[in-house]
């Protein structure tokens, strides 16, 4: 299954250009409500999301309600999931539906799903918004000088506005083209009529822009608050071929992030909100803490590093071992009292390598009886002989 594409409004659902695009997974509980019922849908609803698909993208204006932000993450956070994404959108309401449905043209292709929700910052880049208003003197979302907020409030005044990606506000008089600042690709212009005709937008916009075609919908219901005016036409540009977004989807390169693992393209996962680490330490994953040391595995103890030795020199020292009965003795003179003797090699000489490792033999007294080699801690000891003597 393709991951799934959820949007937080019905306004924000787009019609597919074709058979193959998926359609939508629509939240009927992201509209504000009683507290804790919503809850329970929002989290009924996209738990059955992610057992259908795997992983799922939400896409919600951020201009969005607090409320309804505050209950996706709650939603999130109470369903212990890292599966679930939450792509907040910096685009007026026709632009985010647009982009929405450019993912879930993606969803299908073979992209990761950590680098189909990376993708929705770089599509927004080429995605062009704007409106016509005959208003700007509420208009908060893009920068209004002191000339055009005047001019605003004499009847019939008309404005041309680009929000993203660069914002432009120009006074329209006439039918003369507006003058927008216009994409240097072939688009689809996706225009929908409030309070104000859109031959505007359709023709002379239509004509500047190159636009190969053009498609009617309905105003979002929350155009007329993020615009600051019921009487606008809202417009939206994107790339319309479904292989171009790919490749440009496709040549950026990815990374891995390093808190949960999926792939992402741009400097921060959407599942996990994870920033990419700098160039320098890119590569390098951390270990978990409660990893145990090498050697304390199953209770047991790290065995003694062995050293591999060399032939005694003069004036050379060896390295101590950590037990001192595997420590082999030098022949610099007279030993201390009580000093084991060097073992001998194989050819009689000095043993080096293994043969130095071996424990050395003690002499033991005449009056001992019988010869007791060096005892070894991991062997058994043997049997006790009796002191006396067989009648």
């Amino acid at each position: 299954m393709p991951t799934a594409v959820a949007v937080t409004s019905p306004e924000l659902v787009l019609p597919s250009p074709d058979r193959h695009t998926p359609p939508a997974a629509i939240l009927q509980s992201a509209e504000p409500g009683e507290r804790g019922g919503s809850l329970d849908r929002t989290l009924a609803e996209i738990h059955t999301l992610v057992e259908q698909h795997g992983h799922v993208l939400v896409v919600h204006p951020a201009a969005a309600p607090p409320a309804l932000v505050h209950r996706l993450h709650a939603a999130r956070a109470a369903l212990e999931t890292a599966r679930l994404a939450l792509v907040g959108v910096d685009l007026p309401p026709l632009g985010t539906a647009l982009l929405a449905l450019q993912l879930r043209q993606l969803s299908i292709c073979d992209f990761s799903p950590g680098v189909l929700a990376s993708a929705a910052r770089l599509l927004a880049h080429y995605l062009h918004a704007g409106a016509v208003l005959g208003s700007v003197a509420r208009l908060d979302q893009v920068p209004v000088g002191l000339k055009a907020h005047a001019k605003s409030w004499l009847p019939g005044s008309q404005f041309a506005v680009l929000a993203r990606p660069e914002p432009q506000l120009v006074r329209l008089s006439g039918d003369q083209d507006p003058g927008l600042k216009a994409p240097g690709f072939p688009t689809r212009l996706v225009v929908a009529e409030g309070g104000l005709p859109a031959e505007r937008v359709t023709g002379a916009l239509a004509r500047a822009w190159h636009v190969r075609e053009v498609t009617p919908t309905k105003l979002p219901a929350a155009s007329a608050d993020w615009w600051g005016t019921s009487k606008l036409t809202e417009f939206a540009a994107a790339i319309p071929d479904i292989s171009v977004l790919y490749q440009l989807v496709s040549s950026v390169r990815r990374e891995e992030c390093h808190w949960c693992g999926l792939e992402l393209i741009g400097d921060r996962c959407a599942f996990c909100a994870a920033p990419l680490p700098p160039p320098g330490e890119r590569g390098r994953r951390a270990l978990p803490a409660t990893r145990p040391a090498p050697g304390r595995l199953r209770g047991r103890e790290p065995a003694p590093a062995l050293a591999r030795t060399a032939p005694a020199a003069a004036g050379r020292a060896l390295p101590a071992a950590r037990d001192p009965r595997l420590a082999p003795a030098l022949d610099t003179g007279a030993a201390p009292p009580g000093t084991p003797q060097t073992p001998a090699g194989p050819t009689g000489g000095p043993a080096t390598g293994v043969h130095a490792l071996r424990p050395a033999q003690r002499e033991a007294p005449a009056d001992w009886g019988p010869h007791r080699p060096y005892e070894d801690p991991h062997q058994p000891p043997p049997p006790p002989r009796s002191r006396n003597p067989r009648p």
